[in-house]
């Protein structure tokens, strides 16, 4: 059977033909004829068949524009086929540029954070323009860099957000034999040119920001007050630590503000009471409500 998945997209013309693992390491690649395949033994097979228009590559995917000599209902199994006999026979679908390819100069410094057992790995790059969090392998899948952290034993979780990664680890082990070798491995995985966050696999990330302003609209005023304190007092402290912290909901009955707090801050022994006792103090003299309370819940 095969492992392909076949996929329509916004243009008619256009179908993806998805495979389970990731083909490149960040970079597309568009190829208009035969003669511009050069770096894709496989894109030049492809132009073989007489209705390829362009071939495009990028992440776990391969792309095929079509002619509109045929419909892609009577010749896209046959596409997927094709290309599972490529791959079955061993070929490369893409093979190394012969120009060489620079490394890309990376610094990585290690910094300690409130929790123990979180160590923050600073890049002088950034990284990702949405915070991302990982419990598990599992739900790595948009960080090609986290997903090979979790390779590791001793990582138990991991945040990325902008330019670092806060990577949590299991009681067993000691940050002492690690530090240097994980900042190791973050700095040759980066300067390799893989990708922390691959922003285009975050599902419907656009989506999901149209969808948090329209909640924010609809929200009661001391609410979007609420927010506001948030992100322009607490959450550029909270994050120089490594952590992040996210407004979940106000109960204007019961007078309490609940926040969900991830990364460093997540699961540390003393941020959960530093940061509710913080940030209460921060609402109630910027609000000028005495009577408000902190409810800090742990991502």
């Amino acid at each position: 059977m095969s492992k392909i998945q076949i996929q329509n997209t916004s243009n008619p013309t256009i179908i993806k033909f998805v495979l389970p693992d990731f083909i490149t390491k960040g970079e597309n690649y568009e190829f208009k004829n035969i003669d511009e395949t050069a770096e894709s033994p496989l894109a030049k097979e492809l132009f073989f068949l007489p209705f390829v228009k362009t071939v495009y590559i990028s992440n776990n995917f391969i792309a095929i524009e079509k002619f509109s000599i045929v419909e892609w209902d009577e010749v896209k199994d046959t596409v997927a086929d094709h290309i599972d006999l490529f791959l079955a026979k061993g070929k490369k679908i893409l093979i190394d540029s012969k120009k060489e390819i620079k490394k890309q100069p990376i610094t990585i410094y290690a910094e300690s954070t409130p929790n123990p057992s979180v160590i923050k790995f600073v890049a002088n790059k950034l990284l990702t323009k949405k915070g991302v969090e990982f419990k598990n392998i599992d739900e790595a899948s948009a960080s090609p860099l986290a997903k090979e952290l979790f390779k590791q034993s001793f990582v138990k979780e991991i945040f990325i957000d902008e330019n670092y990664v806060s990577i949590s680890k299991y009681d067993a082990f000691e940050w002492d034999q690690l530090i240097n070798v994980t900042r190791g491995f973050i700095k040759e995985f980066l300067e390799n040119g893989n990708l922390a966050v691959d922003e285009s696999l975050i599902t419907d990330a656009k989506a999901i920001e149209e969808e948090a302003d329209k909640h924010f609209d609809t929200l009661d005023e001391k609410s979007q007050r609420i927010i506001n304190i948030l992100e322009e007092n607490v959450k550029p402290a909270v994050q120089a630590d490594g952590g992040n912290i996210a407004f979940q909901k106000y109960d204007q009955d019961t007078n309490i503000v609940y926040v969900l707090l991830q990364g460093a801050c997540s699961g540390c022994p003393s941020s959960t009471f530093t940061l509710k006792n913080g940030i209460e103090g921060m609402l109630r003299h910027m609000l000028n409500d005495e009577a408000i309370i902190v409810e800090a819940s742990n991502g």
